[in-house]
């Protein structure tokens, strides 16, 4: 008989989370970018009894960034909304009126030729070459050492050109960086020394996310979140999440999740500072492989997060599961959410949390699924489905 996984977690209470801590509300304008990008819809809010039941709590909302304007995750939002900002300082000048970026493109189509550049472990990547294809721009993306060849494929069918770079993640960042000047501009999610303008917009872009979230509660009637539960990288989704929700008297907690090998949000938290957790990082969960916070990041995250956990591969496989027991088709970086809240309920790392009383009989909470199914033969080996078998299904409020 084979045995059981082990499953593992490592659970934090943030030493530097500040209560107090407030921060300005979001700009509008971000939502109303993205209101004229092509197909723009909101994505599903998934109310999911099942999990509700499983892990005790009143409601389990999941939010699922699996196909956004025709990609399979969130980071097109950064992504746009940064690429127009970085666009609108090189030209000087806000190009408006555009109605859409049809318009937008041949507005600016006497800048070429001209190229976009990034560096990804695959989804930030890919939502910049679809950028870039949109405006009708070049585009050239660095990946690190043993990206799945499924990853780099997506980014080259937007029609970039992929370079994998003999290194991790930060390796990669370095590279993408040297190809910056008169004629590429860099769209990095993260940011270093000198460079911090656009990894802040790519932060502002997904707050479109949290915007719809309130719309979509109001139209049902559903009170705000309780726990919000986010899978972490450099923590440039967190910090949107941080900048929505510690903008305003919310009175809920903020859970971060990492893997237990590339845990450098947690890590850092623990040391009081900013520090590296050096790799190979090489979790199912690609999109959190990081060795290093954003240091653009790290100011709202180290202080609006209030607990940390990170956990192992089994976890992000179980929740991949569950959520298509929902409906929700959710790859390894996506489903990890629910593999925190799988931790969080059963795993005896996790007893500080429970007895907190976070996870009560009354508690709504709110995870962020960032990514459909990215590795198609990776899904149906740990589901034992397609994702098309699996389908959408929507379950209205209660």
């Amino acid at each position: 008989m084979t045995a059981a996984p082990c499953l593992e977690s490592s659970l934090l209470r943030n030493p530097l989370f500040d209560a107090g801590k407030r921060w300005p509300i979001p700009d509008p304008a971000v939502w109303a970018f993205h209101r004229r990008m092509p197909a723009y819809m909101a994505t599903p809010l998934f109310d999911c009894p099942v999990l509700a039941e499983r892990y005790g709590v009143g409601r389990v909302l999941v939010k699922a960034e699996t196909q956004r304007l025709g990609l399979p995750s969130f980071k097109i939002l950064g992504a746009s909304w940064a690429t127009y900002r970085a666009l609108c300082d090189h030209l000087g000048f806000d190009p408006e009126p555009w109605l859409n970026i049809n318009d937008l493109a041949r507005r600016i189509s006497y800048l070429k030729p001209f190229s976009l550049a990034a560096a990804t472990d695959g989804n930030h990547g890919r939502a910049v070459a679809f950028m870039a294809r949109l405006l009708g721009f070049q585009c050239r993306i660095f990946v690190p050492a043993g990206t799945v060849p499924a990853r780099i494929h997506a980014i080259q069918n937007e029609g970039a050109e992929v370079t994998v770079v003999d290194g991790d993640y930060d390796a990669a960042v370095a590279r993408s960086a040297e190809e910056a000047g008169e004629r590429c501009l860099v769209i990095s999610d993260t940011s270093w020394p000198g460079y911090d303008t656009t990894p802040r917009r790519v932060v502002e872009g997904y707050t479109t996310i949290f915007a719809e979230i309130d719309q979509a509660l109001g139209a049902a009637g559903i009170k705000q979140p309780d726990l919000v539960i986010v899978p972490v990288g450099v923590g440039a989704f967190m910090s949107a999440t941080v900048s929505w929700y510690r903008s305003r008297p919310w009175q809920g907690s903020i859970l971060s999740v990492e893997p237990r090998d590339a845990n450098c949000i947690q890590a850092s938290a623990a040391a009081g500072r900013m520090v590296p957790v050096p790799g190979p990082h090489r979790s199912i969960m690609v999109g959190l492989n990081c060795g290093l916070p954003s240091e653009v990041a790290w100011p709202k995250v180290s202080t609006g997060v209030d607990w940390m956990v990170s956990i192992d591969d089994e976890r992000a496989r179980q929740g991949m599961r569950e959520l298509a027991e929902s409906g929700v088709v959710a790859g390894e970086t996506g489903a990890a959410c629910l593999g925190a809240l799988a931790a969080l309920h059963g795993d005896d790392s996790a007893a500080a949390f429970r007895e907190a009383g976070v996870l009560g009989p009354d508690a709504t909470l709110l995870l962020l699924v960032t990514e459909g199914a990215t590795d198609r033969n990776n899904y149906q080996a740990v589901v034992g489905r397609s994702p098309e078998a699996v389908g959408t299904i929507i379950t209205l409020p209660r």
